[in-house]
C-alpha cells in the first residue's frame, strides 16, 4: 500500500475509536494530520500526541460538522499548508432505539442524526473542496473524501432506524459526489464497518453485554474475528491513500463477512 509522505490529511471525529486509529496510522506512514473532535478534547489531544510520536504534524480542531461555520473553521486550519491530500468523514452520532418501537423516534432524532452522519460530511466536503483540489493539482492525481457509513445499511439493522437511514443516505450522496466531483481532481468512495471492538459498547450494554456480544460476533462472521478500530482503519486508510487512485463511487464493505453472514 502506498503511504502517506508527505500528505496532508483531515479527520473529522478523531478523537477516539476509528478516527483515532486512523490519524495515529496516517501519521506512522508519514502523514500530516487535522484531528477533529466535538467534545472528546481530552481524548483529541492524546491523539495528537501519539501522531507527533510517530514523527508526524498533528494539528487538533474543535467543532460540530453538522454546523457549516464550524465546517469552514475547521478546514481553514488546514490553510497554510495550502493543500488537503484526502479527508475522512468520520465524525458520526447515533441513538439506541429497538426498532420496532416506532414511537421513540422523533422527527427531531433524524434531523439530529441526518446532520452529523449525512449533512455533516457534505458540508465538510464542500469546506474542503478547494484545498483538495490543490491538492490533486500539486500531486498531478485526485484527491480522495472516504465517508465512514455502516454496514447495518445493508441489512436494515443498527442503533436505531434513523441512524442506518442516515448512513444509507451518505452511501447514495457518496455516489453523487463522485459524479460531482470527478474531472478528475477529486474522488469519493465510502467504508462500511460492521462490529467493531471499542469502548462505545461498553458504554452501551455494560461488561457483561459487551463480552456477550463480542463472542457472538466471533461465532458469526465468516472471519470468527471481533474487528478492532485497527483492523478497520487498514481499509479507510486504503481508500484515502493513492493506493486506491483507481476508486471512486465506490461503497466498500470492512465488516469480516457480517452481512454475508446475515442472508
Amino acid at each position: 500500500m502506498a503511504g502517506f509522505d508527505g500528505l496532508n490529511v483531515l479527520i473529522t471525529g478523531a478523537g477516539t475509536g476509528l478516527g483515532a486509529s486512523t490519524a495515529i496510522g496516517i501519521a506512522r506512514q508519514g502523514g500530516r494530520v487535522i484531528i477533529n473532535y466535538a467534545s472528546s478534547q481530552r481524548e483529541a489531544e492524546a491523539t495528537a500526541d501519539l501522531c507527533r510520536t510517530a514523527g508526524a504534524e498533528a494539528r487538533v480542531a474543535q467543532g460540530n460538522v453538522a454546523d457549516d461555520a464550524d465546517c469552514r473553521r475547521i478546514a481553514a486550519l488546514a490553510a497554510d499548508w495550502g493543500r488537503l491530500d484526502a479527508l475522512i468523514n468520520n465524525a458520526a452520532a447515533t441513538r439506541v432505539v429497538a426498532h420496532g418501537d416506532l414511537e421513540a423516534l422523533s422527527a427531531d432524532d433524524f434531523y439530529s442524526l441526518y446532520g452529523v452522519n449525512t449533512v455533516g460530511p457534505f458540508q465538510m466536503v464542500r469546506a474542503t473542496r478547494p484545498l483538495l483540489e490543490a491538492g490533486a493539482r500539486a500531486s498531478g492525481r485526485a484527491s480522495s473524501v472516504v465517508n465512514v457509513s455502516s454496514a447495518s445499511t445493508f441489512d436494515g439493522s443498527g442503533s436505531s432506524i434513523a441512524y442506518t437511514a442516515s448512513k444509507a443516505a451518505l452511501n447514495s450522496m457518496t455516489q453523487s459526489l463522485a459524479r460531482a466531483l470527478g474531472g478528475p481532481l477529486i474522488r469519493v468512495n465510502a467504508v462500511c464497518p460492521g462490529y467493531m471492538d471499542s469502548p462505545w459498547w461498553l458504554k452501551a450494554r455494560g461488561e457483561e453485554g459487551a463480552d456477550k456480544l463480542r463472542e457472538a460476533v466471533r461465532g458469526t462472521v465468516p472471519l470468527r474475528v471481533a474487528s478492532t478500530p485497527e483492523d478497520v482503519a487498514e481499509a479507510v486508510m486504503f481508500l484515502a491513500s493513492p493506493a486506491s487512485r483507481n476508486m471512486t463511487g465506490a461503497v466498500v464493505m470492512a465488516d469480516a463477512g457480517y452481512c454475508v453472514s446475515r442472508h
